[in-house]
């Protein structure tokens, strides 16, 4: 899943000082690093970008999954108007309980007939994916339809992988979101060595911790709990004589 943060430094040619940078820059430098060759690298709309694609497939040999959306609108468009009809049956339905009390379903529908006709380098598959979700307590549902390709060809990855692949995507990201709406981390005014990196590491363990209390509070609801009772972070973190008692052996 790639997520780099929305404002980046890179090296200048030549010179011990950094140059700021935006989202779509730093991608391809912050993925030298790693071994990507066989993976399947995810990215949401703002990276859907061609140079990108390229770098992924052709330089590095790995498989991209973009999702589509308004920044790329021809793309969009055209992906669009291919599923515009009403699809029929599903190539793969998904459902099953998600938080805070809904029924959610998801569905996908793939093709590879757009392959040679978008303008975009490697398209293997275009898809479409329906998130349908009920709340149990007032009946209310929701929809949202959600556009995207990929360069992993159909007989590599099949509806369901496609749509796993775009699911683990937005766990990571839900994590991103959670972030910057409950720690408005866009506008931290920690800029300096290595500040942003181990404020922003704290912050997800302290998420990380939250969610695996497997709590029926939501997370803003569980923070303000720990932010008004000082003792609560300390049993939380189990570093209290209570939660975590010493050893009397």
């Amino acid at each position: 899943m790639l997520h780099p943060k929305k404002v980046g430094t890179l090296p200048v040619k030549g010179s011990d000082e950094e140059k700021q940078t935006n989202e779509i820059k730093i991608a391809a430098p912050m993925l030298d690093a790693i071994e990507i060759e066989g993976r399947t690298i995810t990215a949401d709309a703002l990276l859907t970008q061609r140079d990108l694609a390229r770098y992924l497939v052709e330089d590095r040999g790995a498989n991209y999954h973009f999702t589509v959306k308004g920044n790329q609108s021809v793309l969009l468009e055209a992906i669009a108007f291919h599923f515009q009809s009403p699809p029929g049956v599903a190539d793969f339905t998904q459902t099953g309980n998600g938080k805070h009390g809904r029924i959610e379903t998801r569905k996908i529908w793939t093709t590879t007939k757009l392959n040679h006709y978008l303008d975009f380098p490697h398209v293997g598959q275009s898809f479409m994916i329906q998130r349908e979700s009920i709340d149990k307590k007032t009946g209310e549902t929701s929809q949202e339809r959600v556009y995207g390709i990929t360069s992993t060809p159909a007989d590599q990855a099949s509806p369901e992988q496609v749509l796993a692949d775009n699911r683990g995507h937005w766990r990571v990201e839900s994590c991103h979101y959670i972030i910057d709406w409950n720690y408005d981390e866009d506008r931290s005014q920690i800029r300096t060595g290595f500040g942003p990196e181990n404020i922003t590491r704290l912050r997800r363990f302290a998420i990380g911790l939250l969610k695996s209390k497997k709590s029926n509070e939501t997370m803003p609801e569980m923070m303000k709990k720990l932010l008004l009772n000082t003792r609560a972070v300390f049993d939380c973190l189990k570093m209290t004589q209570n939660s975590n008692p010493l050893s009397m052996g």
